[in-house]
């Protein structure tokens, strides 16, 4: 039988994202979750064409894909996977002592399968078609989006019987949230005991929830990035009262990112900067289009600024190691070998100095081409360098994003240059915030000693997990037991869980105790932080069904369990 390697990289694309807001378990999230996207030059070589079934084997694990065109530039060698479930098995869980595992240039093999694999029978989603407005709809102004780090807020949303009827100004991502905010929704509490489920109460399943966390004797909490401020101040007192661990999305996305930050500080600004400013917008590790789709038109080289006024008045450079949607509408693309962005950084950071390159080609990019973009950086008024998970899922992690705010700290002394995150969730800056500003640490908190304790890598809910440590987890807004590597999941699912979430996911199929609650910025208001720190407030657009509740008040009624049970005031 003939096998390839490869190297796998994960990431986010559109497919995925108009999935999983249609529906975790809905088939267009199953069918392109579970898609691997390869070069035809692989495919030939292995003897595979579109729609047969792979076997992919990591040293971690084994899954099934089924095998589509590239919808990108992928080189010999490489292949894609959304990010997910499936391809969480393969993952490393060792985080090397950051929390954070390594979720891109994974060393697989690859093998024909002889499992038979259907065509969909509907069109992998690309477009949904938006209701058309109808005559005495309510039209609601200046909405904010709640689906990324951008928080774009020009949304204008249509309201007819209490239902969103229609959006205008929103992104593919952003149109899919609001018009199928209803499908797979909790609509009771649920107790699962036994290996039965039954519908309770709201008040049940809160007692329930804060017995399970009572009893524990070292549980976690997680997720936070999906949900308002307000309630995330509510979940730093609860994780304080029941003597555990606080952990947001962050420790599995921009962590490294943080800890970069806390070494070498950051040269950063806000978006409305860039808009008005910058003349030079690098995104390294990074393809916005498919991540943030409106980002490029609001924030960077399509928007319109005081004194940038055009497209024409911005070069925009994407550095990757596949040529992206994002890369192909660049200027200058670069591409860089898996796994070595530190090297190229490292060269990068020489070139500007105006010191001499030994090596011809550095991380698969040549000296000419690494010069040049040392010349084009120093030569610009204002540059922004926006950075991916492609810098911190990757080997280096923290020390790649190091270098990268070492660059800029460089470039400051010919020009004026800022970096920034591409932070995906609506909210995670703004779980970074409200934890810093209640115990002095942006994510994993260890409250075991009854007082704060910060250090990823030992606190941060992946290394606990690993090494088999807790006994009770609260997941909020998150899906953990499709976004974490296989083996940590499997630990996940083998103490109790408690869900408050609006939709079902594979957690809360898994789950002791159940909540479903009103969706931020949908259902219920609450204050979010941009990508930029810059707070913005999400608006209640309609009422929940069934009095389902927001998440603080959720948060709240098991917080005031939980000091009763422990008897404090």
């Amino acid at each position: 039988m003939r096998r390839i390697s490869a190297t796998l990289i994960t990431g986010r694309s559109l497919g995925q994202g108009i999935g999983k807001e249609y529906g975790k378990f809905s088939e267009k999230y199953l069918y392109v979750a579970r898609s691997c996207e390869m070069n035809p030059q692989d495919m030939k070589d292995l003897g595979v064409k579109r729609g047969a079934t792979v076997r992919i084997k990591s040293k971690f694990g084994e899954i099934a894909a089924r095998v589509t065109d590239p919808t990108q530039d992928l080189p010999p060698g490489m292949i894609f996977m959304p990010y997910g479930l499936w391809t969480n098995i393969l993952v490393d869980p060792d985080t090397e002592g950051t929390g954070m595992p390594s979720f891109k240039g994974i060393s697989v093999e690859l093998e024909l399968s002889e499992e038979k694999s259907e065509e969909p029978t509907f069109p992998v989603p690309e477009k949904i078609a938006q209701p058309a407005r109808t005559e005495g709809a309510k039209l609601v102004k200046n909405v904010v989006c709640p689906f990324c780090g951008c928080l774009c807020d020009d949304l204008e949303v249509a309201i007819q019987n209490g239902k969103i009827t229609s959006v205008e100004n929103a992104c593919i991502l952003s149109l899919n949230k609001f018009l199928n905010y209803e499908r797979e929704r909790i609509h009771s509490p649920i107790i699962r005991d036994g290996g039965e489920s039954r519908t309770v109460s709201l008040e049940e399943a809160v007692d329930r929830a804060a017995e399970i966390l009572a009893e524990s004797n070292y549980p976690i909490t997680y997720g936070w990035s999906t949900t308002s401020n307000e309630a995330i101040r509510i979940g730093v007192e609860l994780a304080e009262v029941m003597g555990g661990v606080i952990d947001n999305t962050t420790t599995v996305c921009h962590g490294p990112t943080i800890l970069a930050e806390e070494d070498v500080g950051v040269s950063t600004c806000t978006l409305g900067h860039v808009m008005h400013r910058a003349d030079l917008i690098v995104y390294w590790g990074s393809n916005p289009l498919q991540s943030h789709p409106r980002h490029l038109e609001r924030y960077s080289v399509g928007s319109k600024g005081r004194f940038r006024k055009s497209r024409g008045d911005r070069t925009m450079v994407v550095i990757d190691v596949r040529k992206t949607y994002t890369g192909r509408v660049a200027d200058y693309f670069i591409q860089v070998e898996p796994n070595r962005d530190y090297e190229l950084l490292k060269a990068l950071r020489v070139a500007v100095r105006g010191d001499a390159l030994e090596q011809d080609v550095v991380a698969g990019v040549s000296r000419e081409t690494i010069e040049d973009l040392a010349d084009l950086m120093v030569g610009c008024e204002f540059g922004t360098l926006f950075f991916g998970v492609g810098l911190t899922m990757s080997t280096g992690k923290l020390r790649n994003v190091s270098e990268a705010i070492s660059l800029v700290t460089d470039l400051n002394a010919w020009t004026k240059f800022t970096i920034m995150p591409m932070r995906g969730h609506f909210n995670v800056a703004g779980a970074n915030m409200v934890l810093s500003w209640q115990t002095g640490y942006p994510y994993a908190v260890d409250f075991s000693h009854g007082y704060p304790r910060y250090n990823p890598g030992d606190t941060s809910i992946i290394d606990i997990l690993s090494r088999k440590e807790s006994d009770a987890a609260l997941i909020i807004g998150s899906d953990p037991l499709s976004t974490f590597p296989g083996r940590i999941a499997e630990s996940l699912s083998g103490i109790p869980i408690i869900v408050v979430d609006p939709h079902r996911t594979q957690t809360s199929e898994k789950a002791k105790v159940v909540i479903p609650s009103a969706p931020v910025g949908i259902e219920s208001e609450g204050t979010a932080h941009r990508m930029d720190g810059v707070p913005i407030m999400l608006r209640k657009l309609v009422d929940s069904p069934n009095g389902i509740r927001s998440d603080a008040e959720i948060l709240l009624m098991m917080l005031e369990r939980l000091k009763a049970m422990k008897g404090l005031n």
